[in-house]
């Protein structure tokens, strides 16, 4: 088995290994040390270009090439990604800061996000439509967009850059991937098993460059038919007006601030580990991340003391010692929730545990998992993403009461309701605004396809099972009149 490594300071265009054009480089730090890891190419505007030109030049055999090939290729990729586990978990792991077991198990997650497009490829229908007689024909295609650019943010560079570019390629689409300047390295390692497990030339292309020069050449790019973003609701909406020069699509996957809402009749035992691990999971970077907690008032006290032995006992440290969370990603990250964590005791938000840095002899930008109760539904740590490992409880009494709370938000990614009665939970997924909606678990957890949906300032796409594949393909509409009856008469 071939070992798998990445090329320093190269990037993958037209199915070769490349330097930048101008030869600049971008420094892959371990969020654990402040390190350097590896140097990647830092793409300008002209390796922009020279992506898409390949892209656009291989877009017409990929897109003739059969549905069932391109499953197979995409079968052979994920196939590669299990041979490999080990490697793409350490580059996951070291580069976002992450413990091990957790890259390892975005690893499996990726694996399985291509292994279902691969089943998919050859069951992307249209439909047939109802005519007024028989004279007529009507029946709908799903066509590949062509050139599909996607950016990605750091935070699960593997998992997104499966559930971005496999279906968009399962439907014919070519694709120039950019993941994020500070993550790179799990993106390129994958790009190295799709070019051996025989994707033609051009067909996926990746390159690193910061947002404000690659990104921004890439979204604005004339040769692109189609743009999908993951990241912050500020740059998703420097990309739709980007891409309204060229009147390319968007899908865009923004930021979150999902509510736990908990009941008093909810089983604690298993709701207060699963909370905990949605806000201390990748230290709480995630945009589905648990970051508000809406308690009953018949359990507040017993809640919150529970949840703040349970966030003290999370052990902190670097990805190799694979403990329960890691730090933040970089020093940026570091400062801007620390700021978050300052400032929450003046807006009259209560500290229970946590507040501040989790200092370590190594180095590195670790805090603490960090609670803290009374929080005003109008303060910043209520109301502004924080990407960090910081939860925030607020009190309701009543179902009416949750649902007012859990609306109260410019998101709408994931609300998770705890408790036991059925029809009150059923009843609260149909009230509340959000993209999906989990009961007595955190997120989609055991259901194979779920879409991943979001609404509001959350951004708008369908991600996940076949609605991905839609995503990455415009609707043809046919009417023929037949009119040829000697055949039948």
């Amino acid at each position: 088995m071939a070992e798998l490594l990445i090329p320093s300071a190269q990037q993958l265009i037209d199915g070769e290994w490349a330097a930048a054009r101008d030869a600049g480089e971008l420094r892959v730090t371990d969020p654990a040390t402040g390190q350097t890891i590896q140097t990647v190419a830092c793409a300008g505007r002209a390796d922009v270009d020279d992506a898409v030109r390949a892209a656009r030049r291989a877009f017409p055999g990929w897109a003739a090439t059969s549905a069932s090939e391109r499953g197979r290729l995409l079968r052979r990729w994920s196939e590669l990604i299990g041979e490999h586990v080990e490697d793409l978990a350490r580059f996951e792991a070291r580069d976002v800061g992450k413990p091990l077991s957790g890259g390892r198990m975005n690893i499996f997650i990726t694996q399985g996000i291509i292994e279902y497009f691969a089943g998919a490829a050859d069951k992307l229908t249209g439909v047939t439509l109802p005519t007024r007689t028989p004279d007529y024909l009507g029946y709908t295609l799903q066509e590949p967009y062509g050139v599909c650019a996607v950016i990605l943010p750091w935070n699960v560079p593997a998992v997104l850059t499966a559930a971005n570019v496999a279906p968009a390629l399962a439907a014919g689409n070519t694709v120039v991937l950019k993941p994020s300047e500070v993550a790179p390295l799990a993106p390129f390692a994958l790009a190295e098993l799709a070019r051996r497990a025989g994707f033609p030339p051009g067909v996926l292309n990746v390159l690193a460059g910061v947002g404000a020069d690659a990104g921004a050449a890439l979204t604005s790019h004339p040769g692109v038919n189609h743009i999908s973003f993951v990241g912050s609701t500020t740059t998703g909406r420097a990309i739709m007006r980007a891409a309204a020069d060229n009147l390319v699509p968007v899908k865009l996957e923004l930021g979150g601030k999902s509510p736990n809402v908990l009941f008093a009749d909810a089983d604690l035992d298993v709701a207060i580990p699963a909370i905990v691990g949605s806000i201390t999971e990748n230290a709480g970077q995630n945009c589905y991340a648990g970051s508000r907690l809406l308690v009953e008032a018949s359990i507040r006290d017993e809640v919150v003391e529970r949840v703040a032995e349970s966030m003290r006992a999370v052990r902190v440290g670097p990805w190799d010692a694979d403990l329960d969370m890691g730090p933040l990603v970089n020093e940026a990250q570091y400062h801007r929730v620390l700021g978050f964590l300052e400032g929450a005791p003046a807006e009259g938000a209560r500290l229970v545990t946590g507040g501040g840095p989790a200092q370590r002899a190594d180095g590195g930008w670790f805090v603490q998992p960090s609670l803290f109760d009374g929080v005003d539904p109008r303060s910043r740590l209520s109301r502004e993403e924080v990407f960090g490992p910081v939860l925030a409880v607020q009190e309701f009494s009543g179902a009416r009461q949750a649902v007012e709370m859990m609306n109260d938000t410019d998101f709408g990614l994931l609300a998770c309701i705890w408790t036991s009665d059925v029809s009150r939970a059923l009843r609260l997924a149909q009230e509340v605004r959000s993209g999906q909606v989990s009961v007595n678990q955190f997120a989609d957890a055991g259901v194979i396809g779920f879409p991943f949906n979001m609404q509001k300032d959350s951004g708008f796409s369908r991600g996940g099972g076949y609605a991905a594949m839609r995503e990455y393909t415009q609707e043809k509409a046919v009417a023929v009149r037949l009119l040829d009856r000697s055949s039948v008469e």
